[in-house]
């Protein structure tokens, strides 16, 4: 087993407590180490610099960085937001991404972090070749030393791991979400806080204990792990919520809540706690009964000092146990991958069921889309297919936003092996999107205004994945309709048929030009048998459009290949 600092921490899942891993990482050297550097800086003269940041030697070819705020920085609650980043605060810009935007930071570390940016570029490129890089800070040190690690963690070659001591909290719940969103992002940060030590609290008291009062964008959050030591023992902690709540109670229970940013000396403790580690072996976290389970998380609690009884425990203390006793649901529930396939397949063979029964009833769009006008049945039938289409539409978007934030050489292997699951999925779902969408009075053009990113995202890997079409020659029509957006342009072509009849002259004109578009949009799928027989369904939508406005389109557009093959009859062999 690696005995690197980023194996250490990813290990955390094999343990099964926070505390066990606590007691891994307080008898390793590392963070000895990576106080002694900071104990000897601070023995340096600051002059007049606000921040000392030094390299030292760590092993055979690694190295510690550490920083250290002067004792004059004064820390203060105000958050400056990325759109107001500018000139040297502007390399945070790639934290941002599709799904969280926009995010807030300390202004105090940011403003530090900003002086420093000439100095940490020329670093910045020394680094590369040191392997493992440990990146430390105490206190306001500790939040540049945060900043600095994320601009390292832009470049995929530089992996460096973040151990902080003393730090406050460092921006919002958006850039908290933003790193969560990269799983080897948050697992680089581990941030030690003993219950004396004031600085670290500063920023969630009392603003996180009045969240309701107040914006969420003034909110502090956490990330990473958290390494939480009182006097007796050390417990670890990563779920945010988990982390804020029992922070709060240990701001309680402190007898320093004077706010005084004191230089609190970590060793002492680190060394207590390295003497007081007793291995009591590993069993993992999903072989626990719940009884087990209960009793870790009264354990960790107890650690760092919050009683465990949950009848002795005042509100907030049964809220953070909780909150753990569901992280530590969740993590054992994503231990077992093969559960989540299993419910994947199931709901697509609850869709795949549906398609069957209601090949007869106007195909599988129409059946859907007018369940409510067929009676119970029906609708019973629908709900249970929506439960599904839902369970299917979280799944993947979570699964194309994972592969979207991957480095390039990853993603690739990966859109690969996901690709022909992605787009069954897209072809069976997605029209019951839209028959969603166009059953809501008034909308219209869904592929522009209605349609999900991540079904645009896994369209365009299937075509970069083929990009001539290839391999889709074939004397049988499909199944599934290859273009899962085909009928978004029926339900388009319905609308511009209206406005044909009884539109202005520029209406008319722009339906004219439409359904030409759209006539040799359909015999293109027809002739590759790229479409699902299930079109030709008497009472589908596209042979309802068909038939209710057949006079109106070939009164104008008779010289259509598409007119020519509906009039003739020619779709009563197409299969």
């Amino acid at each position: 087993m690696s005995n690197s600092p980023k194996a250490k921490m990813s290990q955390v899942s094999m343990f099964s407590s926070g505390q066990e891993f606590a007691n891994l990482l307080v008898s390793s050297d590392l963070l000895l180490h990576s106080w002694f550097t900071i104990s000897d800086l601070r023995s340096h003269s600051y002059l007049n610099n606000p921040i000392l940041i030094k390299v030292y030697p760590y092993h055979s070819n690694g190295a510690i960085v550490a920083f250290v705020s002067s004792p004059t920085c004064t820390l203060q609650k105000e958050m400056v937001s990325s759109e107001d980043l500018e000139g040297s605060q502007s390399p945070f810009d790639f934290i941002s991404t599709k799904f969280n935007p926009h995010f807030s930071v300390n202004k105090a570390a940011i403003t530090l972090f900003a002086s420093l940016l000439n100095e940490l570029s020329d670093l910045k490129e020394e680094l590369g070749s040191f392997s493992p890089l440990i990146i430390t800070g105490v206190s306001l040190g500790g939040s540049v030393a945060s900043l600095f690690t994320l601009w390292l963690l832009k470049d995929n070659n530089k992996r460096p791991t973040c151990i902080t001591f003393g730090s406050p909290l460092l921006g919002d719940s958006g850039l908290q979400q933003a790193i969560s969103e990269r799983p080897s992002w948050n697992s680089s940060f581990l941030h030690v806080v003993s219950n004396h030590d004031p600085i670290p609290r500063f920023l969630i008291s009392p603003t996180n204990a009045l969240a309701g009062s107040i914006p969420q964008s003034c909110i502090y959050n956490p990330f990473g792990m958290f390494l939480l030591c009182s006097d007796s023992d050390c417990s670890c902690f990563e779920e945010p919520e988990s982390v804020l709540d029992i922070m709060m109670e240990m701001n309680l229970n402190s007898q320093h809540q004077d706010n005084r940013f004191l230089a609190f000396d970590y060793e002492q403790v680190l060394e207590l706690l390295k003497h007081r580690v007793i291995f009591k072996g590993t069993s993992q976290l999903f072989h626990y009964s719940v009884d087990q389970l209960q009793a870790g998380i009264d354990l960790q609690l107890e650690a760092i000092g919050i009683g465990g009884q949950t009848s002795n425990m005042n509100p907030l203390r049964t809220k953070v146990k909780k909150r753990v006793e569901e992280s530590f649901a969740k993590k054992r529930n994503a231990i077992d991958p093969g559960k989540k396939l299993n419910k994947m397949k199931e709901a697509m063979a609850w869709l795949e069921w549906y398609m069957k029964v209601t090949l007869n009833e106007g195909g599988y769009y129409d059946s859907y889309k007018r369940s409510d006008f067929r009676g119970r049945d029906a609708v019973k039938s629908r709900q249970e297919i929506v439960k599904h289409q839902r369970i299917l539409n979280r799944y993947w978007k979570t699964k194309v936003a994972e592969v979207e934030e991957m480095p390039q050489s990853k993603k690739a292997a990966f859109r690969t092996r996901w690709l022909y699951s992605g787009t069954n999925y897209r072809r069976m779902v997605e029209p019951l999107d839209i028959a969603e969408y166009y059953m809501k009075s008034g909308n219209t053009d869904y592929v522009n205004l209605g349609r999900s990113e991540h079904y645009k995202k896994l369209e365009e890997w299937r075509k970069e994945d083929n990009p001539s079409g290839s391999g889709n020659y074939r004397r049988k029509s499909v199944n599934l309709t290859e273009d899962s957006c085909f009928w978004a342009y029926v339900e388009e072509a319905i609308i511009n048929s209206k406005r044909l009849r009884e539109g202005s002259l520029e209406e008319k004109e722009n339906a004219t030009a439409y359904l030409v578009k759209f006539g040799g949009y359909v015999m293109n799928m027809i002739w590759s048998y790229s479409v699902s027989s299930e079109i030709f369904q008497p009472q589908s939508s596209f042979m309802n459009w068909w038939k209710d406005y057949r006079q109106d389109i070939l009164s104008c557009l008779s010289n259509l290949p598409l007119a020519f093959y509906m009039e003739n009859g020619d779709y009563q062999s197409y299969a």
